[in-house]
């Protein structure tokens, strides 16, 4: 056998002798947490609730041209329920109320959602 190979197939097994003696002498690692229901912690992530009254499609010229007193027409007609968006995906209609001197909204038909499921 080569005399380099032999040193440090010596060497090697030295290291292997000393490291699985490793860690012999470490606490034991402390118990994990219990888990917390996920639906508990789902509740808390804060989400952002818009009211969209409607959107249009108009070329770069006419969004030039608009100044302080210009229309705009949108897609929805007058006293129509308005989209309610979380974090901008639909999930109902409203109609806009005020609640004291802020708007508010007043919800006429939510998606089957199952946001019950999150009370629990």
């Amino acid at each position: 056998m080569d005399p380099i190979n032999s040193s440090l197939d010596d060497m090697l097994g030295d290291f292997d002798d000393e490291a699985s003696g490793f860690g012999d002498t470490a606490e034991p690692t402390p118990p994990p947490r219990p888990a917390r229901p996920l639906a508990q912690m789902l509740r808390k992530i804060p989400v952002r609730l818009t009211l969209e009254v409607g959107s249009t499609s108009i070329s770069l010229q006419d969004l030039m041209n608009i100044d302080r007193d210009s229309v705009i027409e949108l897609d929805t007609l007058a006293g129509e329920p308005l989209l309610i968006k979380v974090n901008g995906t639909a999930i109902g209609r409203a109609e806009v109320v005020l609640a004291g001197e802020n708007y508010g909204l007043k919800v006429v038909e939510l998606c089957d959602l199952d946001l019950g499921s999150l009370a629990s």
